[in-house]
Parts: structure tokens; sequence; C-alpha cells
């Protein structure tokens, strides 16, 4: 028993003295936002945390030489996006959350539990935007649905079919940038 209590304790005390092999540099940001709309006033906090790590390695990690330099290795960026809104939090790869322009129209995009929410400028709710399972959105206004994915400039793109003339046309909302 002494034998087993004395293992554990140099186990649990070799943990401690183990050196640090990585550089890391963790920066969070957090954003608060209040919207009103015609169901009341809405917080939605945004937290957004970018977290860079690199591993220390040295030039000439074989030498006798007491110190020894550094030597560049590559730096990993994660960065991940955390929205609560009225008590659910919600992880997201991409916020899309902006103001976009359509025909000298602008609109806003807010992040809501299961997607995104249009707003008009006078703050009233335009539409939704519900992700699909292909990372695409299902775009649903008082009178009309249609499909829509962002493009590479972050530009939401709509196409929608006309069963009247058997067509389909695309709407883009074009992404303002500050």
């Amino acid at each position: 028993m002494k034998t087993i209590i004395l293992g554990m304790t140099a186990f649990l005390l070799s943990l401690t003295v183990q050196a640090q092999n990585q550089n890391v540099k963790s920066e969070v940001k957090t954003t608060v936002t209040k919207v009103k709309d015609s169901e009341g006033e809405k917080q939605l906090i945004k937290t957004q945390e970018v977290k860079e790590v690199q591993n220390i390695e040295l030039k000439d990690a074989n030498s006798n030489v007491l110190n020894k330099e550094v030597k560049e290795s590559p730096i990993q960026v994660t960065a991940t996006t955390a929205i609560t809104t009225d008590g659910i939090t919600k992880i997201i790869d991409i916020d899309r959350s902006a103001y976009y322009n359509l025909n000298g129209k602008k609109y806003q995009f807010t992040t809501d539990n299961s997607g995104y929410t249009m707003y008009l400028p006078n703050s009233k709710k335009a539409a939704i935007l519900r992700r699909t399972s292909n990372n695409n959105y299902i775009y649903k206004s008082k009178n009309k649905t249609s499909y829509g994915y962002f493009d590479a400039n972050g530009n939401l793109v709509l196409e929608s079919y006309d069963d009247k003339t058997d067509k389909v046309t695309t709407e883009t909302y074009i992404i303002l940038k500050k």
C-alpha cells in the first residue's frame, strides 16, 4: 500500500514539472447588441475567441549550447464565435450579421436561435433565413420563399422560382463594407 501511494505521488509530481512547448495567445471579444422589433427588445451577446498556437522549435536542438535560438514555426489560428440570444447559446463558423443592400434599400441581418433575421431600416422584420444541411439557406418573407447562399464575397444570393414564367430569378444582397 505504501509503495502504491509513493508511486502515485511521484507520478502526480512529475506531471507538473513538464516544460511548456507552445506559445499560446488567446483574445476574447464580447459585443452586446440590443435589438428592438415588434416582439419587444432582445439582447444579443456575441463572444469571439481567437486563439493562436505556435509550437516552440529550437534551431540547434541537439547542440550542447546552454541558450538556444528559437526557430520560426507556423502559427495555427482558430476562431470561435458564440451567440447568446434569450439564454440559448449557439456556436457558429462564420457570422454573416451585417448590413446588406438590395435595390437601394438597406437591410440588417442579425443572428437568432435558428439562423438569421432580416430587418428593414425601420427595424421592422422583413424575413428569416434558416440554414439547411448543405450550408445553404431557406429565405422566408411574408409573400416569398426562396433558396439562398452566401458567395465568396459574403453577398447573399437568392434564387426564386416563378411558376407563372417557369423561370428561376436571382437577387443579390450586396454586403456593405465598413
